[in-house]
């Protein structure tokens, strides 16, 4: 078993991919009420919503308990319609070493896909796999749709 891991997930977004990439890039403040089951907060710690160098601050569930995140945002993409979060404190740097977040949405055939990739390094090699955390990642694609 390796230390470093990527998964990805690619889910249909009916609603369009447009909506969800400006609703996560500029005001994911306003998550937490389209999925308040997974994400119950993301708070501005520094800088200005939707701008690269912003430091964000989520509150949410995984696996049943509550839990933090500090993130930067790394970069966004208006044009390839792509963001990448770098996890810096929180419940997941217990555990991880390096710890990204990002997306984009492609369109084939007039639907929009949004594809979510987790970037990690374990700091140990008997940690468990990021299946479920995939699964709390999509969640507000869903329920956006």
């Amino acid at each position: 078993m390796g230390l470093k891991g990527k998964l990805t997930a690619q889910i249909e977004m009916i609603a369009g991919g447009d909506v969800f990439h400006e609703l996560l890039s500029n005001s994911p403040h306003q998550i937490p009420s389209i999925s308040p089951n997974t994400i119950h907060g993301c708070d501005l710690h520094e800088g200005e919503w939707g701008t690269v160098g912003s430091v964000y601050f989520w509150k949410f569930t995984h696996d049943g308990k509550q839990k933090v995140a500090k993130d930067i945002v790394e970069a966004i993409d208006k044009e390839k319609r792509s963001l990448t979060f770098n996890v810096i404190e929180g419940d997941l740097i217990e555990l991880y070493k390096v710890f990204k977040i990002s997306f984009h949405v492609e369109t084939h055939d007039d639907i929009d896909l949004v594809t979510w990739i987790l970037d990690y390094e374990k700091l140990k090699d008997d940690i468990e796999e990021l299946l479920t955390f995939l699964g709390l990642v999509i969640n507000p694609s869903k329920d956006t749709i």
